[in-house]
């Protein structure tokens, strides 16, 4: 869950997430070497008289700033695809969880029970209980039990919708005629926030994602008590 003022990410609840976090700290760390070596040549030119002409025109340094930066970004690219990769991958998922966008609400289907299926619609703020989010909070939340691979199939009715829970790394379009999927595994309990980040229309912003992550015997007593 973000927090006022903060200047990074979400902590990482999944993997995927830990591999994007470190792959930004890693993108970022280059981005700041190479900043830094610019500024200070860039002072150095301005505040100093002397001129090497022989510097200038060698053709070792020309050679020097054509390698370098392919090998900068053969640095970027390789952990990227890697994680890429990875995102794509789905091995043997424990349950599928079908998400279907609306305007403006979603709604969840747990294809491998019968009949377990519901709507989740953003609870208005004269209706909020005290410690509750505003604009955040669902009436009906996406149980899954943490510790195991679980598949998203997400598709839309109407509009472009975005599934996204940033906690999570996840982010997948809902384009109507259209089954994305997408993993998640949360490897701790809790509740992970997100919203559609796709502009859907007047109401795009009070369509909320809420996931609680619990582990698997509360998750069987859950789904046993929604199927009576």
């Amino acid at each position: 869950m973000a927090y006022p003022f903060q200047m990074g990410l979400q902590d990482a609840t999944s993997p995927i997430m830990e591999e994007l976090t470190h792959f930004h700290d890693h993108t970022l760390m280059i981005v700041f070497l190479i900043s830094s070596l610019v500024l200070y040549i860039i002072s150095t030119m301005l505040t100093t008289k002397l001129t090497h002409t022989s510097t200038m025109d060698a053709q070792e340094v020309e050679t020097v700033w054509t390698i370098l930066p392919a090998i900068i970004l053969i640095m970027i690219a390789l952990p990227s695809l890697r994680i890429l990769y990875i995102m794509d991958e789905i091995n043997n998922p424990s349950l599928t969880v079908k998400t279907m966008g609306h305007q403006w609400y979603w709604t969840y289907e747990y294809t491998d029970y019968e009949d377990l299926s519901f709507d989740s619609y953003m609870i208005p703020t004269q209706e909020l209980k005290p410690g509750e989010l505003r604009l955040l909070e669902v009436d009906n939340r996406v149980v899954l039990p943490m510790e195991m691979t679980i598949r998203m199939l997400i598709s839309s009715e109407d509009v472009l919708h975005s599934w996204a829970v940033p906690s999570l790394g996840l982010k997948t379009d809902a384009i109507p005629g259209r089954l994305n999927q997408t993993t998640l595994m949360a490897m701790r309990p809790g509740l992970y926030y997100g919203q559609c980040s796709e502009i859907c229309g007047s109401n795009h912003s009070f369509m909320p994602i809420v996931i609680e992550s619990i582990p698997l015997s509360c998750f069987e007593k859950w789904s046993a008590s929604m199927l009576q």
